[in-house]
């Protein structure tokens, strides 16, 4: 089996945290590194809670650390969401491993750089600013790399404000910069992931394996924040939706799109402004709305009952 190469850039984060193990649990992947970036909480404490992730898979990815800031606006936290620590829930040890020497934007270019095209697939579900500053140096990265496969966006409405998604609204210009690069790009935006509901029950099985990892993710997804959507409540597992869709892409359905990027107005900042009814535009962006989320949440709960 030819294992799929992935740099997962990410803020953990609650969520990104069950994403990371999901995507170490998983053979059909070769997690080549993760890189932090600051969204959900500051740079010190995602590319710490990156590598506290890691060690509690057991796992010894490289961890590096990337942009502190956005690039033009100034930084937008969710600690109110993730809290102080940015994995409320979870009771991990301090990591014994150093991050890996060096800056992520320039562990992300150059890895794309030496390998051969379409051998890299770039999973992100933080804030986009590490990529955007990779394809600013180096805007030939986005014809190398397979897919730019990402958390980020709605079709509709925003989960940070009546308009966007936090992701995107933590970075809009960086959003800007990846949707323009020209990569092939596909898109989990709320639609789906509010679809993707760890509600009691679906909790309880991850608790019943019984391994530290699952009772780690099982205290994660009881302290984070619940919502009801389609029936159900639970916390929406947003970002793990994007590494599944590597996994499992027959769970997941959509269509091509054309998506922009709002970065100059007052109310409306950060939107995902995309044309689903009609295209007019050329598409740049495979944007997902459709989900078997209880199959996704066996196969989810399947893998991590593999970790330690």
């Amino acid at each position: 089996m030819t294992r799929r190469k992935i740099i997962l850039d990410c803020d953990p984060g609650q969520d990104d945290a069950v994403a990371i193990l999901l995507a170490l649990a998983s053979t059909e992947l070769d997690v080549l590194a993760i890189t932090a970036v600051a969204g959900n909480i500051g740079i010190e404490k995602t590319s710490l809670n990156a590598r506290a992730v890691v060690e509690l898979a057991r796992a010894a990815t490289p961890v590096y650390a990337g942009c502190p800031r956005p690039l033009v606006r100034e930084p937008v936290l969710a600690t109110h969401i993730h809290g102080e620590s940015g994995i409320d829930g979870a009771s991990l040890s301090p990591p014994n491993r150093p991050l890996a020497d060096g800056h992520a934007v320039d562990f992300i270019r150059d890895t794309i750089r030496a390998h051969p095209p379409d051998e890299i697939t770039l999973v992100a579900i933080g804030p986009l600013t590490n990529l955007a500053c990779a394809l600013i140096q180096a805007p030939d990265i986005a014809g190398r790399v397979q897919e730019i496969v990402l958390m980020g966006g709605a079709i509709g409405l925003g989960n940070t404000t009546p308009a966007a998604e936090f992701n995107i609204y933590a970075d809009p210009h960086a959003a800007h910069v990846v949707f323009n690069s020209g990569a092939r790009i596909v898109m989990t935006p709320l639609e789906l992931t509010h679809q993707v509901l760890a509600t009691h029950g679906r909790v309880a099985t991850i608790r019943a394996l019984g391994t530290e990892a699952a009772r780690q993710v099982a205290g994660i997804l009881d302290a984070y924040p619940k919502t009801t959507h389609f029936g159900a409540t639970g916390g929406p597992l947003h970002d793990p939706c994007a590494v599944a869709y590597l996994l499992w892409p027959d769970l997941m359905g959509g269509k091509d799109c054309r998506v922009d990027i709002e970065t100059e107005a007052t109310h409306s900042i950060g939107r995902t402004v995309i044309e689903w009814r009609r295209q007019k535009t050329a598409a740049n962006a495979h944007v997902l709305d459709t989900v078997d989320a209880e199959m996704l949440f066996r196969r989810i709960t399947e893998r991590l009952g593999r970790l330690p």
